[in-house]
């Protein structure tokens, strides 16, 4: 087991892995989108110590790249403010023509490996009471839980299938979150001169952190919570692969990539125009040899680690999805079966009560047995949730009190159920 480090802070220039060249380029393109600027601001910018800056001020000085406008107040210990000459507006220009990406240094590839290597989900156990905890809010069939712990520390691939509206999704993003363990992840990566964006406000959840009881960090990289990283049905091959922006002339990286440390879901498996062998012959060496291969535009190759617990939900039967030699790819099939009479009375009051809306007495259990039972229809772990939410409009709509009645399920009812599904 790798020993795990967190990134700290570049003490000279050399440690940063950048070269002098970049940083001040990288500099010129920052200062000249800020204007006048102090070592603090660009400091905080750029994302590296100001003793650094400060470095890298004095190189751009002698180089003729800025100029000083003097102290910011009276006060001589004061920062001083620095702007661009003609010549280093020049250079700024020059620096966007070749890449658009203006703010943190990257880190380098060799960085975030090591970084990804040593916080690998695969050193975190989950233990049964962090997934009572992480899945208290789920009504599970008895004996779930002991199928997907230890599915989710072996940190490989998980197939979770059964009929629709029963938790798989619910379950896959559940789990995620019974992770506890800090991981540190890069705004960017550096690969062969082109910058890679990683960091990504709207699937990476930045942790909060005593930074009294935490040792100083490298400001290039976040502490953040396991990423989940759920997608779906537009999910194609494409999209595993670095994505090129040509106007601003930097790369995104891919979803899988951004799920690194945490956990990948891929939802409605099988319903992707993409099909699931070509999924699965896509990832025969992630999965099995824990390390990916991305290519830039250049055609210049690289390696990255595959370190994320994959899960595929699917209505699908394994069997339906491809043969056996690609689902040998898949070393967990967890089959989620549909909710128990007892079980679907239990998701409906853990519905109204997390809404606070009243119910009469026995009508939820007459209505299970008439409609149900009576129609030998096959319940669904997400109908009390659309009823619940078709009752609430219907009660608006009447301009009444919401509450949970039986002539306002049946209501709801018939605007859920679009077939006859039998037991």
């Amino acid at each position: 087991m790798t020993e795990f480090t967190y990134p700290t802070p570049p003490r000279t220039l050399e440690d940063t892995g950048l070269s002098t060249d970049y940083l001040i380029r990288l500099m010129t393109k920052i200062m000249n989108a800020g204007g006048t600027m102090t070592p603090t601001q660009i400091s905080a910018e750029i994302k590296l110590p100001k003793s650094l800056v400060n470095l890298l001020i004095k190189e751009m000085t002698r180089l003729l790249l800025v100029e000083s406008q003097g102290l910011v107040s009276e006060d001589i210990k004061s920062d001083i403010r620095y702007t661009l000459t003609d010549r280093g507006s020049k250079w700024a220009l020059e620096a966007l023509m070749f890449s658009q990406y203006v703010g943190p240094a990257p880190v380098t590839l060799e960085m975030f490996d090591h970084q990804t290597r040593t916080q690998s989900i695969r050193h975190e156990t989950l233990h049964p009471e962090d997934l009572k905890t992480g899945l208290s809010h789920l009504v599970l069939p008895d004996g779930i839980m002991n199928q997907v712990g230890p599915a989710a520390n072996s940190a490989r691939s998980v197939l979770l299938w059964g009929e629709p509206g029963n938790g798989k999704t619910s379950i896959a993003e559940a789990l995620g979150k019974a992770f506890h363990d800090i991981v540190y992840l890069p705004y960017a990566i550096i690969v062969g001169n082109q910058i890679i964006k990683f960091f990504d406000e709207t699937l990476h959840e930045v942790a909060e952190t005593d930074e009294a009881m935490s040792p100083p960090l490298d400001q290039r990289w976040l502490p953040c919570r396991r990423p989940v990283v759920i997608t779906g049905g537009e999910l194609t091959l494409e999209m595993l692969d670095l994505m090129f922006e040509p106007q601003a002339r930097f790369y995104e990286a891919p979803m899988h990539m951004k799920a690194l440390g945490g956990v990948f879901v891929i939802d409605d498996f099988g319903r992707q125009t993409t099909t699931p062998r070509e999924f699965l012959n896509r990832w025969i060496v992630p999965l099995e040899k824990g390390f990916d291969m991305l290519s830039l535009h250049t055609g210049k190759k690289f390696q990255v680690p595959f370190d994320q617990l994959v899960m595929f939900s699917t209505n699908m039967r394994p069997e339906e999805l491809s043969d056996e030699a690609a689902l040998r790819r898949i070393y967990f099939k967890i089959y989620i079966p549909t909710p128990t009479r007892e079980d679907y009375l239990q998701i409906f009051r853990d519905v109204v009560e997390a809404r606070a809306i009243p119910m009469a007495d026995n009508v939820l259990e007459d209505f299970y047995r008439d409609v149900y039972e009576g129609m030998e229809l096959v319940p669904s772990g997400a109908h009390p949730g659309f009823l619940v939410d078709h009752i609430t409009s219907a009660c608006a709509y009447l301009d009444r009190e919401v509450e949970v009645t039986r002539d306002l399920l049946d209501i709801a009812w018939r605007n859920v159920v679009a077939a006859k599904r039998t037991m």
